[in-house]
């Protein structure tokens, strides 16, 4: 009979699938082979899995694990994680990204914390439970593309019958519970002008000067920003915009026909995508009635709102208890928004640090590992109505 791997070796074998989300196809890989793996673990385990490929995005697919407790349906705990990774930056990793490597009390690797290892965490915990012994479900989801347009969790009603009472993500927190963040806004405004020769400028349109009056209003956005919107739970407790990329002309000596911004918006938990774009419309508005046709603004990836669960939560206060960690908010974007839609009680919860995310020698502390587990173990049980460990 199959047995589960050793907690290394679940990790290690994680780490070795690539499963690059990124908008460059060159980068992107599929998740299929971290989702096999997965789906065959769990089912040594016991649990139901079911795997669907995403409407959105062909060759990515997402996974869902489950035990049900005979006569009950829905509650119980869902713990939830993304499979792909960030690109990696050639030539400056010390090893392999793709090989586990335990060096100087680090376990490196490409996921090792962002957050592959979030199901050998898992795993580990669920080795030795008997499932017959729980009163409520457990599932365990598993996302593609989180790194980029996050098309799996947008896809988890896909998953008919889904009703936890509360949901772990575990993107590395240092166990500290993450209750809200900002959302996540990629943007392009394209100009569109008329070439023509440098020496005449009055017989063309510049599309870089166009771009120069949008940016001044895109400035004025900033300041209204800070001034009408406050959350002082945040560091920078206002909605913000970025200009982050621009790209326009070819020669010196002609019209810039075509220019096109970058912009990275981040809306407050709570806020109206639509006040965000209709302010753009707004400002804008003047420059597009002087240059009909030539400002066009488009979705680099579809808009993901801001996240809040309740400070008084029982998940929040079951969570602060067991891990010793007081509830607090986060500068980057997760998926909780949209798990959130099965469940209010959804926090952000996992081993590893952010700090080690997105980074050449991505790494996760061996000895963050065994306090981990124990905190993994002892919310599973609590919320599954498990027996305790002995």
């Amino acid at each position: 009979m199959a047995t589960l791997p050793s907690f290394l070796e679940l990790y290690r074998e994680l780490i070795a699938s690539p499963s690059v989300s990124c908008l460059d196809a060159h980068w992107d890989t599929s998740n299929k082979i971290v989702i096999g793996k997965l789906a065959g673990w769990f089912e040594l385990l016991g649990f139901t899995v079911q795997v669907n490929e995403l409407e959105a995005q062909r060759g990515k697919f997402n996974m869902l694990a489950s035990y049900y407790p005979d006569g009950v349906s829905s509650g119980g705990l869902l713990l939830s994680g993304h499979t792909d990774t960030v690109p990696w930056d050639e030539g400056r990793w010390s090893q392999d990204p793709f090989t586990l490597t335990e060096r100087d009390g680090r376990l490196y690797g490409l996921g090792s914390a962002d957050m592959k290892g979030f199901f050998a965490f898992v795993l580990e915990v669920l080795r030795d439970l008997d499932l017959t012994k729980l009163s409520k479900p457990l599932h365990i989801l598993a996302t593609a593309d989180e790194e980029t347009s996050m098309a799996g969790a947008r896809e988890i009603d896909r998953f008919h019958g889904l009703k936890p009472d509360y949901a772990i993500i575990g993107e590395p927190t240092s166990m500290t519970p993450v209750i809200m963040h900002k959302g996540h806004m990629s943007e392009s405004i394209r100009v569109t002008g008329k070439s023509g020769h440098s020496s005449n400028p009055a017989a063309g349109i510049n599309a870089i000067e166009v771009m120069h009056d949008v940016i001044t209003e895109l400035r004025q956005i900033q300041t209204r920003f800070a001034e009408r919107y406050c959350d002082h739970h945040f560091a920078v407790p206002y909605p913000t915009l970025n200009l982050g990329s621009i790209h326009g002309g070819d020669a010196a000596n002609r019209i810039c026909a075509c220019c096109e911004l970058h912009i990275d918006m981040r809306p407050l938990p709570g806020m109206q995508l639509n006040e965000m774009y209709e302010l753009i419309d707004e400002r804008l508005a003047e420059v597009k009635q002087k240059y009909p046709g030539a400002v066009a603004l488009t979705h680099l990836h579809a808009p993901i709102p801001g996240y809040r669960c309740a400070e008084d939560a029982e998940l929040v206060d079951i969570a602060t208890v067991i891990t010793g960690n007081a509830a607090e908010p986060a500068n980057y974007c997760t998926e909780a928004p949209f798990i959130q839609a099965v469940t209010p009680q959804t926090i952000i919860l996992g081993p590893g640090s952010i700090a080690q995310a997105h980074q050449p020698d991505e790494y996760i502390e061996v000895k963050e590992i065994a306090p981990a587990l124990a905190q993994l173990s002892r919310l599973i049980h609590q919320l599954t109505a498990a027996p305790a460990p002995v």
